[in-house]
């Protein structure tokens, strides 16, 4: 800029339809001709953040509730949700990296004005979803942490806009390191008190095998079946806004597209990121499981719920040995499980803004400043949450805590509707030769299990949602409630697929199209050469 020049004032709204993310596109170096660890590091980062909505507040109860419920039946289905994870999560790093393009720019270039407006507001809404688990986590956190009343803690939630507005100042590395030691304290927290626990090794490891009880109807344990827990912990792990966040951020490392084998190495070894950070994550949610299990007495925690879980952990009646009896008497346990619980929170918080900020300007090409983005979402986010606690006010304790729980469980049912219209475009993309080219499309083996795990994906979530709507009528719906219920909900599974239809065949012309334009271009370019 010459010294004439004066900067641009940037409106609070502006049109944005460059690079994804573009403050932080392509600004961190990354060293050449080193050694794998030293350049692991550099490109380590974006993989923790994309792992912090894998163990995100609302994985929390789902996790420990199936553990007291059902042993470690369910280990096993912590393990297929990571796996599946950690390759839709390659798919999505791959599509930033090769095509310059994040999801939601992907998506709104091969598919119609109207289609990618639905599709936006669809994705919206399962990231305000995700926030009210956030927010109701953060909440109570505080609460418990420092007695602040829910009411006012809920406000403060929307404070952490100023933390994000001082992230934004220190640079990407710097966030990625900040999200990298909250990930430890809340593996740290949950480690010490596994350990403590002294677990059955054996049983866990023989969780980790699926068997036919796994995804069984039966037995009902506390109003939960061993397929319900599955279809929770599933619900609960893999999310939409994780593939849209992970498609923007692994361009933040600079690379010479020009240079196949660059692209290749980036892809590499954001692979590799990826995959330690989800593994971590695994872990975290392995360890919450095995908490449900060894460190309370079976069928103890009546209230799965984060005030319950709390209170359970100072409760010497509730926990199953003599050392976590001893530790439990200092108060230790409950207050390292909720300052784990806010550390998940805050991950969640510049994660979730993030990917908002990608999704609008992919879908609809408008760029706010983080803060605002932030703050906004946040704002609509705590309306439910400030509903749920005045109208449980006036009652006791234990109502106000099973609204909130159940207010966070009923908001996950968003990631129904909207993880098939990621997963599938995903998929659609990274399989296109015209998309990613010969080298970088996926392999016939990537194909099958993407393809075996976005219809299983699908399926589960899809058949899951009767019961979630049921949810919505409390603990003992009537059967007239049921039945309404189920009518909504086949209701919503036929739109969901005559959207998802839509959405496949808008895909499928827009990469012919796509095709085409290379192929005019390319005999373009071999015309000219002849002449030449």
């Amino acid at each position: 800029m010459s010294e004439n020049e004066t900067p641009r004032k940037h409106k609070l709204i502006e049109y944005a339809n460059g690079p994804s993310l573009e403050e932080i596109n392509g600004t961190v170096e990354v060293p050449k001709g080193k050694g794998f660890w030293r350049t692991l590091f550099m490109y380590s980062g974006p993989g923790a953040l994309v792992a912090v909505g894998y163990m995100d507040p609302g994985n929390w109860s789902t996790s420990i509730t199936g553990g007291q419920n059902f042993q470690y039946l369910l280990m096993s289905v912590i393990l297929m949700s990571s796996l599946i994870a950690m390759l839709l999560q390659y798919m999505a790093a791959k599509l930033g990296i090769v095509s310059q393009m994040d999801l939601a720019q992907a998506i709104r270039a091969r598919t119609s004005r109207p289609l990618g407006i639905v599709l936006w507001i669809l994705t919206e809404l399962a990231i305000m979803a995700t926030d009210i688990a956030e927010v109701i986590g953060a909440a109570i956190a505080l609460y418990l942490l420092f007695d602040i009343p829910l009411m006012i803690a809920v406000f403060i939630t929307v404070l952490d806009v100023l933390l994000l507005l001082l992230l934004t100042k220190v640079g990407f590395r710097k966030i990625e390191a900040i999200v990298v030691c909250l990930i430890l304290v809340i593996l740290l927290v949950f480690v010490y008190q596994v350990a403590l626990s002294k677990p059955d090794w054996g049983g866990v490891f023989t969780g980790l095998i699926p068997n036919a009880e796994t995804f069984s109807s039966k037995p009902e344990i506390g109003g939960q079946t061993p397929l319900t827990g599955a279809l929770g912990i599933i619900g609960a792990t893999v999310m939409p806004h994780n593939l849209y966040l992970h498609s923007a951020i692994s361009q933040t490392r600079k690379i010479n597209h020009k240079d196949e084998e660059d692209v290749a190495r980036t892809v590499r070894f954001t692979s590799w990121d990826s995959n330690i950070q989800l593994t971590a994550a695994f872990f975290v949610n392995a360890l919450l499981l095995i908490m449900g299990v060894a460190v309370f007495k079976t069928g103890a925690v009546k209230d799965p719920s984060f005030f319950g879980l709390y209170e359970a952990l100072s409760d010497t009646s509730t926990l199953s040995n003599g050392v976590l009896i001893s530790v439990a008497k200092s108060g230790i346990l409950s207050v390292l499980f909720a300052v784990a619980l806010l550390a998940s929170g805050q991950n969640s918080t510049i994660t979730g803004t993030l990917t908002g900020q990608v999704i609008m300007e992919g879908f609809i090409h408008m760029r706010m400043p983080l803060w605002l983005r932030r703050l906004v979402t946040r704002l609509i986010s705590v309306i439910p949450v400030i509903i749920c606690v005045m109208m449980t006010s006036g009652k006791s304790a234990i109502d106000e805590h099973t609204a909130l729980n159940t207010l966070m469980n009923n908001s996950q049912v968003f990631l129904a509707f909207a993880l098939p219209f990621s997963m599938v475009p995903l998929l659609m993309m990274t399989n296109s030769r015209a998309e990613m080219g010969a080298r970088f499309k996926n392999s016939w083996w990537v194909k099958v299990l993407g393809w075996i795990s976005v219809v299983g994906l699908t399926y589960l979530n899809l058949i899951g949602l009767p019961g979630q709507i049921e949810a919505f009528f409390g603990d003992h719906p009537t059967a007239s409630e049921v039945v309404m219920a189920d009518n909504i909900a086949y209701i919503l599974i036929a739109a969901v697929l005559a959207l998802l239809a839509w959405t496949v065949y808008d895909l499928y012309q827009g990469n012919k199209r796509h095709e085409a334009n290379l192929a005019a271009l390319a005999e373009k370019e071999a015309q000219e050469n002849t002449k030449e």
